[in-house]
């Protein structure tokens, strides 16, 4: 491929992929013009796949070498053509794949003739015109645009999309029946580095929870909410509510979020005082908190609240060593039946997929 690297290629796409992940809970759409908006979905809305794969490709090159041709896939077609083939075959095709984004079976290049130009002299041979039309539209505002930073966006859209077209697709959810304790640290670890707009988390202290209820045989029940339910409004002690009959044993937030003071009062006031919770714990990453919310959270103490900050990995992984193997299993089925719901997001189950192939590949 002239002038571009396969692992270059790769890294901007991976690079750019996390930022579209962590746009999508929040259902915040990358901004690009009306008129280009509609050139793309009409390619997502084509059930001619390779559209919209030869659009990616195309705006990885135009952002790694301005000097190609994007309208030229064959080497042969002179100095400023690139190996459209070799590009697919060899980053575009695998990285959807592995990020299971419904994709083409075989080279996208073979919806095209032999020689392809992208340009008006193909559109006869095509089935779908009107969205090869849309197309070229978009190919015609690249090779027009030298700002970087305005092509990366259309590159960053473009992830967008094929993150929607996964959300709109079933993923299957790979299952695993004996993981070991550092198994589970590294599954962990991969889904908490993912972006979920918070459920990850939830779900994993959840399924932790029931495990331990079941391994102890403790007379719990565990209530849990969506991440963007207000606490508030379902009267809820936190992401959380363990109790035993009426009697509110825990109450649990869970966050990805810093925790100053100022989150502290706030859930001390609509949360934790107004329902009487003795026990209230922050399962967070510790790093996020800063010296005044830890200060606050002894005020309470006297009060007879004790907020308490837990460091969610370590959480686990403790929780993972003492419930045993019986425990650990439990944990993997409960962990499983939450990912499993046809609420979850793929974007979800593609983590715990991507973590599990990680592991049993080694």
């Amino acid at each position: 491929m002239a002038g571009i690297g396969h692992k270059q290629a790769s890294e901007l796409l991976r690079k750019t992929f996390n930022e579209a992940e962590n746009l999508l809970p929040f259902r915040a759409a990358p901004a690009i013009p009306d008129e280009q908006k509609c050139h793309f979905d009409a390619i997502f809305k084509s059930s001619t796949q390779a559209y919209r794969e030869v659009l990616l490709g195309c705006i990885v090159v135009r952002l790694l070498d301005k000097g190609i041709d994007i309208r030229l896939p064959y080497v042969s077609q002179g100095d400023q053509a690139f190996n459209g083939r070799d590009l697919d075959e060899m980053v575009i095709n695998p990285f959807l794949k592995e990020q299971q984004i419904p994709s083409s079976k075989g080279p996208y290049l073979s919806v095209f003739r032999r020689q392809v130009r992208f340009d008006e002299s193909t559109r006869e041979r095509l089935r779908d015109k009107s969205r090869y039309d849309a197309f070229l539209s978009i190919v015609s505002r690249l090779e027009s645009e030298h700002d970087d930073t305005v092509l990366q966006r259309y590159l960053l859209y473009a992830l967008y999309c094929f993150l929607v077209l996964r959300e709109a697709s079933r993923i299957p959810l790979a299952r695993v029946h004996r993981l070991s304790v550092p198994q589970y640290e590294s599954v962990v670890d991969h889904m908490l580095g993912t972006a979920s707009g918070g459920l990850i988390p939830v779900l994993l202290v959840v399924a932790m929870f029931r495990a331990l209820k079941e391994a102890f045989a403790l007379d719990w029940d565990i209530d849990y909410q969506g991440v963007n339910v207000s606490d508030r409004s379902s009267q809820a002690a936190g992401d959380v509510t363990i109790k035993t009959g009426a009697h509110l044993v825990l109450g649990v937030e869970v966050t990805e979020r810093r925790v100053d003071k100022a989150r502290v009062v706030a859930t001390f006031q609509s949360k934790i005082a107004p329902g009487g919770v003795e026990d209230y714990v922050f399962l967070v990453n510790l790093k996020l908190i800063n010296d005044e919310a830890i200060k606050q959270a002894h005020q309470y103490f006297a009060q007879g609240h004790e907020v308490c900050f837990v460091d969610l990995r370590t959480w686990l992984s403790t929780l993972l060593v003492t419930i045993g193997i019986k425990g650990r299993s439990s944990f993997n089925n409960y962990l499983q039946e939450l990912l499993a719901d046809d609420d979850v997001p793929s974007q979800v189950k593609t983590a715990w997929n991507s973590a599990i192939q990680g592991i049993t590949s080694r």
